[in-house]
């Protein structure tokens, strides 16, 4: 007998609220609860179908007559980093990455706050304090990982949060020092999570929604060549942009984890 895929004990729809993405609208969500038996293979099975992981809930859009939120991964085996992005991996070699418990500290709520004050100042997370953070990190029914990067000082410049998925590594948040743009440190953290998705042999890094017409998502189509779920199926993103080819610095001797 087929084994059945456990179901969440409810789905159920948010209340609307404004939309962090784009002026003027209004966001609903969909919301399933993980908290049941097998919550891994309900997790993977929902990031397939465009949910996104929340603490203990999936969540996906439901919102009246705007489609704008699209589901976006990158198939990290035909990835093809262009010139930018190859010269912001070389520029990040210094920096060492060390997988964590998701486990809050008082050292990354620091650098939470510090970026979400430059970067996230007017967002809805910008009143989070240490509490919430940890909650954000340590509420999770499904696997989930921390991973700190960190320069030859032991400086940490960067904190990905992340849940293990049958296919892939679904990148929940990541944050990072504001100010160092000329390391492009949220660049490197999606190279780096595509490096270990590759060396995992993994298929997939599910990246979140890409909401064309919102600046805080446009990074998201630049990592080619992405795929996007419309009507249910998922299919290239097709842009105008030029993918150049090369990603032999990408490769190192072994996963993270």
């Amino acid at each position: 007998m087929t084994p059945r895929l456990p179901l969440p004990r409810l789905f159920f729809a948010s209340t609307p609220q404004p939309c962090p993405y784009l002026p003027d609208r209004m966001e609903r969500k969909v919301l399933a609860d993980l908290s049941v038996p097998e919550a891994d293979k309900l997790h993977s099975h929902l990031s397939r179908a465009g949910f996104r992981r929340s603490h203990t809930l999936a969540y996906a859009p439901l919102c009246a007559g705007c489609s704008a939120c699209i589901p976006i991964r990158l198939p990290v085996a035909d990835f093809q980093p262009d010139r930018t992005q190859r010269r912001v991996w070389r520029r990040n070699a210094d920096l060492e990455a060390t997988l964590c418990p998701p486990a809050a500290t008082t050292e990354q709520y620091a650098l939470f706050r510090l970026y979400l004050d430059h970067r996230h100042a007017d967002g809805d997370m910008a009143g989070m304090n240490e509490q919430d953070y940890a909650i954000m990190l340590e509420d999770t029914p499904v696997d989930t990982r921390v991973i700190e990067f960190r320069d030859t000082a032991g400086t940490l410049l960067a904190v990905s949060l992340i849940d293990v998925l049958e296919d892939g590594l679904s990148a929940v948040y990541s944050f990072y020092r504001p100010d160092m743009p000329h390391r492009s440190l949220g660049c490197h953290v999606i190279l780096f999570l595509t490096r270990q998705t590759i060396l995992l042999g993994k298929p997939y890094l599910y990246l979140g929604y890409w909401v064309p017409g919102s600046p805080k998502m446009a990074y998201k189509s630049r990592y080619r060549p992405a795929e996007i779920l419309r009507g249910g199926h998922w299919r290239p993103l097709n842009t105008d942009e030029p993918i150049a080819t090369g990603r032999e610095d990408l490769f190192p001797d072994a996963p993270l984890f």
